[in-house]
């Protein structure tokens, strides 16, 4: 099976990432996607390690609306910092049956020469990049056969963002699916 991967924080998942899931599964040839819930960007600040579970939870309610989307929470089981090379590694060798295929954004594209190991990457999987705002995104020929570029909606949404606004008790309909507001809400996160 075709399996991508767009992995992020999450924190806290929004309409722009149900977008793209939804464009993903829709418009590739991806056969499943799984939404990986990192416990760690080492390229961010650390995350209160508290909020896993609620990310996790947040994320498995956008996918239950989404066909052929999956949580997964497989990074957790992984050491920390959590490197995708390290990730991709560890899916192949659980998963040998499947083909993954990594989902990035055109910004993390832009500085993927920065990311651990990103030659093995490269050689080892393919990769589907995603528009962003501000952001060019330059395939080099030779990578022409693995790695796309995605033509899906720019949604310029930001998790900090949206933390912010919680924080400050706006209302945040719309910005969020609905039954994730009511989530937040409901556990009172980023208060």
């Amino acid at each position: 099976m075709k399996i991508g991967i767009l992995g992020g924080s999450f924190n806290p998942i929004h309409t722009g990432h149900a977008i793209l899931a939804n464009y993903i599964t829709q418009h590739t040839d991806i056969e499943q996607l799984w939404l990986m819930v990192s416990p760690q960007n080492p390229l961010k600040d650390n995350l209160a390690q508290s909020y896993d579970v609620h990310r996790l939870a947040m994320a498995e309610l956008v996918a239950r609306k989404c066909d052929n989307v999956i949580t997964s929470g497989f990074e957790f089981t992984l050491p920390r910092p959590s490197y995708t090379i390290d990730t991709l590694r560890a899916l192949k060798e659980k998963f040998p049956q499947h083909e993954f295929v990594l989902i990035i954004g055109a910004d993390n594209w832009n500085v993927f020469n920065r990311w651990k190991n990103h030659d093995e990457i490269l050689k080892s999987h393919k990769i589907m990049i995603y528009p962003r705002q501000g952001f060019d995104i330059d395939i080099p020929v030779e990578l022409a056969g693995s790695v796309t570029k995605l033509s899906s909606p720019i949604i310029e949404l930001s998790s900090t963002y949206i933390r912010e606004q919680l924080k400050n008790s706006m209302n945040m309909n719309f910005y969020l699916p609905q039954d994730v507001y009511k989530y937040i809400l409901e556990h009172k996160l980023y208060r």
